[in-house]
């Protein structure tokens, strides 16, 4: 059996310009590493987007990703669709949709992202 705690100043801090074509800095906290990741998770981070910052739309083939919105306001286009998403929210995305999330409020918006394959 694999136990492991992280404390916060171990997670590694990623970042990202123009990430899948989106608009500024994208900050990932990656809370545990993907070869930490033993099961079907690719990946478990936090995601921090300025106002005016976005990932830009990419779909999900053969995983699904699952955003919970843990600060701030944003926009998501829900392959094809979009909605208004706040603290609180989630969204699911897999099976060969897509998505995008853009930063459309005054304060960050912070992710709690993973990434599960099939």
């Amino acid at each position: 059996m694999v136990a492991m705690i992280r404390r916060a100043d171990e997670m590694v801090k990623e970042v990202r310009e123009r990430m899948r074509g989106g608009e500024g800095t994208v900050e990932l906290l990656h809370v545990f590493k993907k070869d930490e990741l033993k099961g079907r998770a690719r990946l478990f981070a936090k995601i921090t987007l300025q106002p005016g910052c976005s990932i830009g739309f990419h779909n999900h083939d053969n995983e699904e990703e699952l955003f919970y919105i843990l600060r701030g306001t944003g926009t998501v286009d829900d392959d094809g669709k979009e909605e208004i998403v706040r603290a609180g929210d989630a969204i699911l995305t897999g099976d060969g949709a897509g998505h995008s999330i853009a930063n459309t409020g005054d304060e960050p918006l912070e992710i709690m992202a993973t990434i599960l394959l099939y």
